[in-house]
């Protein structure tokens, strides 16, 4: 009787990733693949794509095929295929051989070396025996030093040869430690081990006719995410900035030649309002004592401008609070890896300006701050940027949410060329009829300048000194201008007063701030 046919199921339809749209810890893909209808209903098997896709956002689409073609059901099949404990094949790396064959030697030593270990236990019991027997003959009066002294020196002999292989053994297994754990580190960074959980896709099409058409498919996938990064020249005043993305992916596949586009929406992000709580307000009478007496303190303020506050250990990117959308102007390639990535989406470029700016009371270091425009038609979002001036890479700094058109400053390390010595005094007096508490501060700025020869220019320096902004009527701070030397240029309303000094080529500058704090008798804690 012959042997029916065996039946063979057809290898999958190719289904490769085109697009994708990277969000902040999430991405969107897109796929799409050509295919060939048949009359009726039809179920086709495409992939294999990645285990992690969400099956809740699966959507596909037919397009450019007969007009009834409609897609009755989509959905994602997995499978699990752990590989074996198989030696390496012919298709497998030189480096994945290699590990296997120090593996297999670590696993043939291992058991020598316990074999040995068991030899050695084993001799070491017939020398204690021997030595028993020796001791109870004696003590019969039975003498045999020959045979004694010749047993004795076969077990001590096979015992030192023993030890010596155990030595060599154990020497071996420390190489081999050390060379597998390199094997393995190399080839966890080169290669990644096939996945034993794949998917693919079941997609049933109804068509009234046969003909060519094209399917899109489209899903999420967790594993990805993207952040902004930045590289900025400045040479001969002009400053040049390169917006890039740096993306990671581990989703299991490699993305190839793809649109890629980057948002910063926040789709896992919960849309529901906060609720609201009860905050209660009451008052309540001053005692004696806090009428008699008004406790103020000194604290730290940091001045900061309106918009997003940031929030300590939060991930994400800084996007002003409106979604961004940047797009790369050519197809990127993205391993799944894990690792980072970088892919080039903007060059801008035009004047800036350099200053000097020195906060002595923070540090004493010079710094160059650039400032210019954001010239490069979409927002600059907040991330690290990378600085090189004349000489080349002078260090990383932070870049700031820049609005289109809008402002913005980078700090290009400090100037080894100045240095600024801060010194202060204090002194406090007492009224005589209203007892008023009165606190005389001075602060001193020593500024020097150390040129190089051939410098000819005068450079102008900012120096940024705070005093202290009273919030009750009962302590005030008044700036003694005439005891200034010189007067600062402005005073805001933050207590920042600001000196530009122009400084010749080894000149040398001094600078004098005196303000003064009056409290009244009542007031505590200044």
């Amino acid at each position: 009787m012959p042997t029916p046919p065996t039946s063979v199921a057809p290898a999958p339809i190719p289904l490769p990733v085109t697009a994708v749209t990277c969000l902040e810890d999430r991405a969107h893909i897109e796929r799409v693949a050509a295919l060939q209808l048949e009359p009726g209903v039809q179920r086709l098997r495409l992939g294999p794509v990645s285990a992690l896709a969400v099956d809740r956002s699966l959507h596909a689409e037919l397009t450019g095929g007969p007009a009834d073609a409609t897609v009755l059901d989509v959905r994602l099949v997995r499978a699990w295929t752990p590989r074996g404990p198989q030696p390496p094949g012919d298709e497998d790396s030189p480096l994945r051989r290699h590990t296997h064959a120090l593996e297999e030697e670590r696993r043939t030593l291992e058991q020598r070396r316990d074999r040995l270990r068991s030899r050695l236990d084993l001799l070491g019991r017939l020398a204690a025996d021997l030595l028993r027997e020796i001791g109870e003959g004696a003590g019969f009066g039975e003498s045999e030093p020959v045979r004694w002294e010749r047993e004795l020196d076969r077990a001590d002999a096979e015992r030192d040869t023993y030890e010596d292989e155990l030595g060599r053994v154990e020497a071996r297994l420390r190489v081999l430690a050390d060379e597998l754990t390199e094997a393995h580190h190399a080839l966890q960074i080169s290669e990644d081990d096939p996945s034993e959980l794949t998917a693919h896709v079941d997609l049933t099409v109804r068509a009234a006719a046969a003909g060519p058409a094209q399917l899109r498919l489209s899903h999420l996938t967790p594993c990805a995410l993207w952040r902004p990064a930045y590289r900025a020249t400045l040479d001969a005043g002009q400053l040049a900035l390169q917006t890039d993305a740096v993306v990671w992916q581990r989703t299991g596949e490699d993305w190839s030649g793809v649109r890629l586009t980057l948002s910063t929406a926040r789709s896992g992000s919960a849309t529901v309002p906060p609720r609201l709580v009860e905050d209660r307000l009451t008052l309540r009478d001053r005692s004696s004592t806090e009428r008699r007496s008004v406790d103020v303190e000194l604290r730290e303020e940091e001045i900061t401008d309106l918009g997003p506050a940031p929030v300590s250990g939060l991930p994400g990117v800084d996007d002003g609070g409106e979604v961004r959308v940047l797009h790369a102007p050519a197809p990127a390639s993205v391993p799944g890896d894990g690792r980072a990535h970088r892919v080039p989406l903007t060059t801008s470029g035009g004047a800036a300006h350099s200053a000097y700016v020195c906060a002595p009371e923070l540090s004493p270091l010079v710094t160059q701050v650039v400032r210019f425009t954001n010239s490069a038609g979409h927002a600059l979002l907040a991330g690290p940027v990378e600085l090189v001036r004349d000489s080349g890479f002078v260090g990383r700094g932070t870049l700031d949410f820049t609005a289109p058109g809008a402002p913005a400053e980078l700090a290009f390390g400090s100037s080894d060329s100045h240095r600024v010595l801060r010194e202060t005094e204090e002194s406090r007096d007492t009224t005589g009829l209203t007892q008023r508490t009165v606190v005389t501060r001075t602060v001193r700025l020593h500024l020097s300048r150390f040129s190089a020869p051939g410098e000819s220019d005068d450079r102008v320096i900012t120096l940024r000194e705070r005093i202290p902004v009273s919030e009750v009527s009962d302590v005030e701070v008044r700036l003694r201008r005439e005891a200034c030397s010189p007067a600062p240029d402005t005073l805001d309303t933050e207590g920042v007063a600001r000196w530009d000094v122009s400084l010749p080529p080894g000149g040398r500058r001094t600078v004098t701030l005196v303000y003064e704090l009056s409290a009244s008798a009542k007031v505590t804690g200044l």
